[in-house]
């Protein structure tokens, strides 16, 4: 139903329940003319108002649908110390006016008035209710009330602050404001709800129109206005004011919960709230109500209908059903219509889905869960909303950190969550049973030993229990190569960042070839999995077949994702990577500018695929010796990562040590070593022992202590870092120019020729 339909209805609606029984049918006839659904919806809710025995649709009842009427002329021009201005807005209790206070400030305010007729005993106490309600909450996003009183003749109002906003939805269409902009603001909506129901108020009409923005310094800021329906909860200061409705609704169609459509339900809790939010975000998403009919002429109990019983669709589907509103409703945030589904896919359909869920035990329980959940959508970490499968888990948390998941026992405690969760999904069928019984019994088997007398008074390590399912996933999985390819992924990914690339290297081309024989060669597990190949090869220094692999990826990623997909972007973004390694620094620049333009516009500034994009590109400015350049863009960066994702996220410790190298390179080495002293001391916390980050660090620590004569303490850091240095950066030390003041030391040789050493043991296994 259009909410212009729903005006015209409580026009006629609130008219016709004042009229004796015997005038209605007169004045339906000239009003309604021949919309017969238009009449048949007056009726129905003159219907229902009777049969609650004038509790529904009288003077609360006005107020309980929003009803706007005649005309009104107050009868007061000036209030004590207010001048009243315009009307800007109306209810059915009452009016809300711009006024001009005169005293003791001048300023603008909202005052609130009681229509004449309506100062029966229950409007008057929902009144009271709404200002008492205001009072007692203080939130930067809910307005305040200044002050309160009654006119000569005794009708209520009361004066709260003026927001000269507009609606939520269309200040960020006007705007033309981003998904993730979007989001941002409506997490500071869903605080505001949050601190109303801690103090034990429910809204119960959250809608665009009751949320407004306005600008403060630039920037915007939710204010949630009209508490005129609100309902308190407990005992205490508010609870006098409790009312419970058995016949008829409360709220707005199209906002309201089930429970609120539901005219026998008396509980309605915070969770009702949470519902209307999830619709609102439906609609910052999409463009409108997961229940909106293309028809405006669609009639309200068909409308409460589906809210109670039917399914809404995921936003990301809805985002594309029309295809005539698709293309404007994707410009106004910013996008196009693929890219807009692709956004809304997965995470935020989740998240949405579970805001509206019919069940409320279901529902997020608080308005801080939702708005935590988005938050971690915005931080690229897994969503309670959805199922944490573990390739889901993997690729969160491989996306929030780039360099690497810290160790392995959280992989294995991964891996069998994995296999508990497909014992329980795959008993569907006899197949199916199967499957989860081969899962099982390679589970077990990765915790059992040859003898036991081996382990005695030992413990199994993760390593020891990743490097037997390893080995045995040959034959433990052999009957199923779909499952045997994505275990072998996740655990080719493990033994990638702990820096042993052979060992990765062999299980991602296994797991290539079993997705292959399972005929998913180009499914998007494939594809992460050959992407993980490719930066395999890279990081082994063999770059030409790094540089092919990533082609092929990023080829196949164009074709089955999308040109502008976050995934083929990163793709891109791996591919000028290595021709900077390479030395083609203006096509790797070229590149990562592409690349970083189109994640800014489809993911946002602030995006861990963004800020990667640009860490990349200052590596390249650095290259190409624009070091201030460089320097500006990786401490941008960093300042970026910082505050989005803290400060012992492994995406903000790489950038730390990327600021830390520039640095140096431009002579303020005092800097740089405080901050590579900063970066170690995170690396150990976070990382533990043994990893090629912490080897790096060490390495550009023992570089600084070269550059400065201090040969003792340069060969001590050198030393204690090569073992666990990548392949490619252990080949470069013999001519790295930052070591120039160690050759001709006999130690410097021994150094490189162990650094050689190891790396042609590494490429034999």
């Amino acid at each position: 139903m259009s909410s212009e339909r729903w005006d015209r209805i409580k026009q006629i609606l609130e008219q016709a329940v004042r009229l004796a029984p015997e005038r209605r049918g007169a004045y339906l006839d000239s009003t309604c003319g021949g919309d017969r659904g238009l009449r048949a919806e007056v009726e129905s809710l003159i219907s229902s108002h009777e049969e609650a025995g004038s509790q529904f649709l009288a003077a609360s009842a006005a107020e309980a649908l929003d009803l706007s009427g005649v005309p009104y002329e107050p009868e007061y021009q000036r209030i004590g110390h207010y001048r009243l201005v315009e009307e800007i807005g109306r209810g059915g209790m009452g009016q809300v006016w711009l006024a001009e206070q005169t005293a003791p400030v001048q300023r603008q305010v909202a005052l609130k008035l009681i229509r004449a007729g309506m100062f029966d005993g229950e409007v008057l106490k929902r009144f009271e209710m709404e200002r008492q309600s205001l009072a007692i909450m203080e939130h930067p996003s809910i307005a305040k009330v200044f002050d309160a009183g009654a006119t000569p003749d005794g009708q209520p109002y009361f004066v709260m602050e003026y927001v000269p906003g507009a609606s939520i939805t269309d200040y960020c269409d006007r705007n033309r404001l981003k998904i993730r902009d979007r989001l941002e603001l409506f997490i500071k909506v869903c605080e505001a709800v949050q601190h109303a129901h801690q103090k034990a108020i429910i809204h119960r009409d959250l809608k665009p129109a009751n949320i407004l923005v306005q600008e403060v310094d630039g920037k915007p800021v939710p204010r949630i206005i009209d508490f005129g329906l609100a309902k308190a909860t407990g005992t205490g200061l508010l609870a006098d004011f409790q009312q419970t409705r058995t016949a008829g609704f409360v709220g707005t169609p199209g906002y309201m919960s089930p429970e609120q459509c539901d005219s026998s339900a008396a509980d309605v809790d915070t969770r009702s709230d949470v519902y209307s939010l999830g619709v609102v975000l439906y609609v910052l998403l999409t463009g409108s109500q997961p229940f909106e009919s293309t028809s405006a002429n669609r009639p309200l109990e068909e409308l409460l209908r589906s809210v109670r019983e039917d399914e809404p669709p995921r936003p990301s589907a809805h985002a594309m059903a029309d295809r005539d509103t698709s293309t404007a409703r994707a410009d106004a945030r910013g996008t196009e219509p693929k890219q807009l589904a692709s956004i809304l896919r997965g995470d935020l359909d989740w998240i949405t889905l579970k805001a509206l869920e019919k069940d409320r035990n279901r529902r997020y329980g608080t308005a801080v869960e939702l708005a935590a959940d988005l938050s971690r959508y915005l931080r690229n970490e897994p969503v309670t909303a959805r199922p944490a499968s573990l390739s889901y888990r993997v690729q969160k948390y491989v996306r929030r950190h780039r360099v690497g998941v810290a160790g392995i026992g959280g992989l294995v405690l991964l891996l069998a969550a994995f296999a508990v969760m497909q014992t329980v999904q795959l008993r569907r069928t006899t197949r199916e049973r199967d499957r989860a019984n081969r899962i099982a019994k390679f589970m077990t088997g990765m915790f059992k030993v040859s003898n036991p007398l081996e382990k005695v008074g030992e413990t199994v390590t993760a390593r020891e229990l990743l490097d037997k399912a390893s080995t045995e996933i040959d034959t433990g999985l052999a009957k199923d190569p779909e499952m045997q390819a994505g275990m072998m992924q996740e655990m080719g990914e493990a033994y990638l960042n702990l820096g042993l690339y052979s060992r990765a290297q062999q299980l991602f081309e296994k797991s290539i070839q079993a997705a292959s024989s399972a005929g998913r060669a180009e499914n998007t597990e494939t594809l992460r999995t050959m992407e993980n190949l490719a930066w395999t090869l890279f990081q082994e220094g063999r770059l030409a077949e790094a540089e092919s692999m990533q082609r092929r990826v990023l080829d196949s990623r164009r074709r089955v994702l999308g040109p502008e997909d976050a995934e083929t972007l990163a793709s891109l973004g791996n591919l000028s990577n290595m021709l900077d390694e390479r030395g083609d620094y203006a096509e790797a620049e070229k590149t990562q500018r592409e690349v970083l333009e189109k994640l800014k516009r489809v993911r946002g500034p602030e995006n861990s695929y963004t800020l990667a994009s640009m860490d990349a590109l200052a590596t390249v400015l650095s290259h190409e010796n624009r070091l201030a350049e460089a320097e500006e863009l990786e401490a941008q960066t960093l300042a970026i990562e910082r505050r989005v994702f803290g400060t012992e996220d492994l995406m903000t410790i790489h950038s730390m040590m990327n600021e830390a190298v520039l640095l140096g390179q431009l002579g303020r080495d005092g800097d740089s070593e405080k901050l590579l002293q900063q970066t170690l001391e995170v690396e150990r916390r976070v990382l533990g022992p043994d990893q090629p980050e912490i080897a790096v660090t060490i390495y550009s620590l023992g570089t600084l202590a070269a550059k400065h004569g201090n040969a003792g303490e340069a060969f001590a850091l050198l030393t204690e870092a090569v073992d666990g240095l990548p392949p490619r950066e252990a080949e470069k030390i013999g001519e790295d120019p930052d070591l120039k003041p160690l050759h001709g030391d006999p130690r410097f040789d021994a150094l490189v020729a162990h650094a050689k050493a190891r790396t042609s043991t590494l490429a034999a296994k």
